[in-house]
């Protein structure tokens, strides 16, 4: 049997590297305006059919009406990079995609991660009535999740989680990784759990480092 140290785990030094990081902010100012962008959409996908499986409108992020939310999120997005020490100075933020999506009752989305160049993934929620989805982050290291013990609290974020639910809100919107896998829960309400599905790539920005002068020429 093995001896226990006594000493503290307040002595040991601790370094927390490649950690999984997630963002959502609350912003519902845009949501009136970005749910009759939504509405127009899904009765336009709806027309003509009888439809129970989750709806995945066209691409959104074109619309004037709501061009102050679409340069927000691509913004924020390129604000995520940077702070994550990601050299953007010489590179834009811009969509891969941008939809709608409906969800009916037990309708769900599958663990997976988005490819194709994609650098974030965001939603921004529209109407998320009780008993809808939760988002679940699930941990993206393969060799953790091979080995991981029994956690001592599966209601406990520590360490040991092997997942972590967050709570749809109403105009709030969450930001992560491309790589980190993600699903959501089974929709179980009569109502609709309507969200915005975004995802960003990155391109190079072709005016940077012009001087002046030949930004000019070139106009």
């Amino acid at each position: 049997m093995n001896k226990i140290n006594n000493q503290s785990n307040n002595d040991l030094a601790v370094f927390n590297y490649f950690p999984t990081l997630i963002y959502t902010i609350e912003k519902p100012e845009f949501l009136t305006e970005v749910k009759a962008v939504f509405k127009t959409y899904v009765d336009k996908f709806k027309k003509g059919k009888n439809l129970e499986q989750p709806i995945m409108t066209d691409h959104l992020f074109n619309e004037k009406s709501i061009v102050e939310f679409v340069q927000y999120a691509s913004a924020t997005g390129w604000n995520i990079l940077s702070e994550q020490g990601y050299k953007m100075d010489d590179k834009y933020v811009s969509y891969e995609s941008m939809w709608g999506q409906q969800y009916n009752k037990k309708s769900q989305m599958d663990q997976h991660v988005h490819g194709n160049g994609v650098q974030l993934v965001g939603f921004y929620f529209l109407d998320c009535p009780e008993n809808c989805p939760k988002i679940v982050i699930h941990d993206p290291r393969p060799g953790k999740v091979q080995i991981s013990l029994q956690e001592t609290n599966i209601n406990n974020a520590s360490p040991a989680s092997g997942m972590i639910n967050f709570e749809p809100k109403p105009g709030m919107f969450f930001f992560a990784n491309a790589w980190l896998p993600h699903s959501f829960t089974r929709h179980e309400s009569n109502l609709p759990f309507n969200f915005i599905h975004f995802n960003l790539n990155v391109i190079p920005n072709p005016n940077f480092g012009r001087s002046e002068s030949s930004a000019a020429e070139v106009i």
